[in-house]
């Protein structure tokens, strides 16, 4: 009965595109970005400058596509409960390397305005656990986001 269940229910669910899928993992990614650029309830100017550099790097995107996702992002970002459901898309489809260049860039982020404040720490820290990092991982990430090197 349960097999016949799920069989409807598969049968009856329009599989997600490719796009589709890449881009519910770049609006979790971002959207995991902004708690950190949001988490000392300011937005600093090179904050706000670094974010869509660091996008564009990685995602090889134009501005304009950017934007857009960053706006759909916030939005989503907002309305959020828990930084779960956000780590459980990125947990079904990216590597621990993956996984550890975005905490890279969450430290970059927190660190963009000189100063790190304990809301930022205390989000990357929880991503990094939801994400199934060891500490190691998030220690490394961070002296490399200290000391500017890519991968630490």
């Amino acid at each position: 009965m349960i097999a016949k269940l799920k069989q409807f229910l598969t049968s009856h669910i329009e599989p997600i595109s490719a796009e589709e899928q890449a881009k519910h993992l770049h609006l979790a990614a971002i959207s995991l970005l902004l708690e950190v650029v949001y988490a000392d309830e300011t937005l600093d100017d090179k904050e706000a400058k670094l974010l869509p550099e660091m996008l564009a790097a990685s995602l090889s995107l134009n501005p304009n596509e950017i934007a857009t996702l960053i706006e759909e992002a916030k939005t989503i970002q907002g309305s959020s409960t828990s930084l779960y459901e956000f780590t459980n898309e990125i947990n079904s489809q990216c590597s621990i390397e993956q996984k550890q260049q975005l905490i890279l860039a969450m430290w970059k982020l927190a660190y963009a305005d000189g100063a790190l404040c304990r809301y930022e720490d205390q989000i990357i820290r929880r991503t990094a656990e939801l994400l199934h990092l060891k500490h190691s991982e998030l220690i490394q990430m961070r002296n490399a986001a200290i000391s500017g090197q890519p991968n630490g």
